[in-house]
């Protein structure tokens, strides 16, 4: 197997970038970008830390994040499991990566940034859903953005319904676990789990 070991070497291999390449990187939102951020519901989080890096599903309604000005995205930390992966790299190394994602559209946005966990208690009042708050609020601050090309997602047919998998084919999240620790108990955790999660979404 031949493994590339240099910069040099890899670059050979694809060459010069093309001038959009580089000129759709801005230091702050354009009116367009600001536009595709808020159509967009969901956000991957590529956070790092001590430990390693970690990359964090978010989804909300409506807008994923709420824009406060053209250097600054503000991101709700609504119910999860409580591991808090991208928070705790947060409080330790500020970088932090975001690919927002909407739906229908192969156009995808990325942020490049540094980030704080707030926890100012006018700022979690503002972000009130169905009567709750969230615990913390990532503010980001842009230090580049830029859209994606629009390859992978057409490539992918991601959102072709003819495509979507039967989830029913795929192992359930009991299963997933028990295969994790063998003595979990799948079947319970699977029954309860669509209940218990309408009733903590928020």
């Amino acid at each position: 197997m031949t493994i590339i070991h240099s910069v040099e070497d890899l670059k050979k291999i694809y060459g010069t970038i093309a001038e959009p390449s580089h000129i759709k990187v801005t230091p702050a939102l354009t009116a367009e970008y600001r536009q595709m951020i808020e159509a967009s519901p969901f956000v991957a989080l590529a956070t790092v830390g001590p430990e390693g890096m970690d990359c964090s599903p978010r989804g909300d309604k409506g807008g994923v994040v709420r824009v406060e000005d053209e250097k600054t995205v503000l991101l709700p930390d609504w119910r999860g499991n409580n591991r808090i992966d991208s928070l705790l790299n947060i409080v330790r190394d500020p970088r932090v990566a975001l690919m927002f994602l909407v739906p229908g559209s192969t156009t995808t946005m990325r942020i490049n940034g540094k980030a704080v966990v707030s926890i100012d208690p006018a700022l979690l009042d503002s972000f009130e859903m169905d009567g709750k708050h969230p615990r913390t609020v990532t503010i980001i601050t842009i230090d580049e953005v830029y859209f994606q090309c629009a390859r992978a997602l057409i490539r992918s047919e991601l959102w072709n319904p003819e495509n979507f998998v039967d989830t029913a084919s795929l192992p359930t999240p009991g299963a997933l676990m028990k295969a994790a620790k063998a003595d979990f108990d799948k079947e319970t955790y699977d029954r309860e789990w669509p209940e218990r999660a309408a009733k903590t979404m928020w």
